[in-house]
């Protein structure tokens, strides 16, 4: 059963790793559960507080993933309008990979807020806002899960 649970780990620590970038996928959820494979396996020492705080962080880090890209459109003057678009402008570009992720945030969120009725230079302002706050909330997604598979591991090792 151990291997089992140690391939089933693995498997989700990748799923993980791509989640971070692909926003089908819930990168740091995944990793966790990861976690608990390997918790599973009866071969780590990860105590309760471990698990709990690992678990508080995954919580932490999801709730951020969604806050960050509104965060950015707010920070730089978008409004409604921009959040709305960088959305619907990510689900566009996810076909086309990383590079249609960005872009269709970008432009998503410039289409947005010019639909909405802001200048040129407003709607270029709040794209940039909404592009930097998907970018931070990616970064801060692949940080935590590369520490959970450095956890997942040095726990079975």
């Amino acid at each position: 059963m151990e291997i089992f649970w140690i391939i089933a780990g693995c498997v989700l620590m990748l799923l993980g790793l791509a989640g971070c970038f692909l926003p089908a996928l819930a990168g740091p959820p995944l990793c966790y559960l990861g976690l608990l494979c390997a918790y599973a396996t009866g071969m780590t020492d990860y105590t309760g507080n471990f698990l709990l705080i690992t678990a508080l962080v995954t919580i932490a880090v999801t709730v951020l993933d969604y806050l960050l890209p509104i965060w950015g459109v707010k920070r730089w003057g978008g409004s409604r309008w921009g959040a709305i678009g960088s959305v619907i402008g990510l689900l566009l570009g996810l076909p086309f990979g990383i590079v249609g992720i960005l872009l269709g945030t970008f432009l998503g969120a410039v289409a947005g807020e010019l639909l909405g009725g802001s200048r040129h230079y407003e709607a270029i302002r709040a794209g940039v806002g909404t592009l930097v706050g998907f970018v931070l909330s990616t970064l801060l997604k692949f940080a935590v899960c590369i520490v959970f598979v450095y956890y997942f591991i040095t726990g079975l090792v």
